[in-house]
């Protein structure tokens, strides 16, 4: 039986703008090719979840406008259940991704800034591209929460599982078990300060890596609800991040369960 998950998270549009290098402040590079992709940090995570094999519910919200089934083709295609408000404006984001895979991205939330507060139960992931509100409701109750602390700010609560690169770890760093990530340098496990597992990435050629991040949460979440060995789940995460890289765009990018044990096998 596959595990079930909830994710309680943020639905964009993703403008995404393939660039030579990135700007700097006050200067206007020429783009190479323009493409539009379904985004957003909890959709990403849910669509990568079940490409994993988790069966999961997505709790969100969308714009009343044209552009919301197109934000919504990746779940519908990855086949989660969708439990979604729609008001106002689909949340945008707009991502610079240069020739090194290295990205800048400006999000407006949208519809994102009003997903209602609800207490689902259960195993359940949440991110920060939503309020407070809802992510505090997302974890009461909850038999299992994990949160991924991006975009970073302080947030008064504890989940069994908190997920931060380096930086975000300096802003959120309470989790009965922390995972920070160190980008190609991999991600360590953390429990009460100690560190109990860490792993590195294959190594690939790196494309864009706007949605690592997110399927690396994925697959830890999903490799611990499957009861695997911590030190597995936190390997196969850094896999699963990894071959994201090596595709354009945050959902298309995700990779399955079979992808996965394929590279670790290779």
């Amino acid at each position: 039986m596959p595990v079930e998950l909830t994710v309680v998270g943020s639905i964009n549009l993703d403008v995404v703008a393939r660039v030579e290098r990135l700007p700097r402040a006050g200067e206007t590079v020429t783009g190479r090719d323009l493409g539009r992709f379904p985004g957003g940090k909890g959709a990403n995570q849910a669509v990568a979840a079940s490409r994993l094999g988790a069966r999961v519910r997505l709790v969100g919200a969308v714009g009343d406008d044209p552009l919301a089934e197109e934000a919504l083709a990746g779940l519908r295609a990855a086949g989660v259940e969708l439990e979604l408000r729609r008001l106002g404006s689909t949340g945008i984001a707009l991502i610079l991704v240069d020739d090194a895979g290295e990205n800048q991205i400006v999000v407006v939330p949208g519809a994102n800034a009003h997903v209602e507060p609800v207490s689902p139960g259960g195993s359940v992931l949440c991110q920060l591209e939503i309020p407070d509100e809802a992510v505090h409701a997302a974890a009461r109750g909850a038999t299992f929460f994990a949160l991924n602390a991006a975009p970073a700010r302080p947030v008064a609560l504890e989940p069994d599982l908190l997920v931060v690169n380096r930086l975000e770890h300096e802003v959120m760093s309470r989790g009965r078990l922390v995972a920070v990530t160190y980008g190609p340098d991999g991600a360590a496990l953390f429990e009460g300060g100690r560190e109990v597992a860490r792993a590195t990435p294959p190594r690939v050629e790196v494309v864009d890596g706007t949605a690592a991040g997110d399927c690396f949460a994925a697959a830890l979440v999903v490799g611990l609800l499957e009861g695997r060995h911590r030190h597995e789940a936190l390997v196969r995460a850094c896999a699963a991040g990894a071959l994201a890289a090596t595709r354009l765009g945050a959902q298309p990018s995700a990779p399955t369960a079979d992808e996965v044990d394929d590279i670790l096998a290779g």
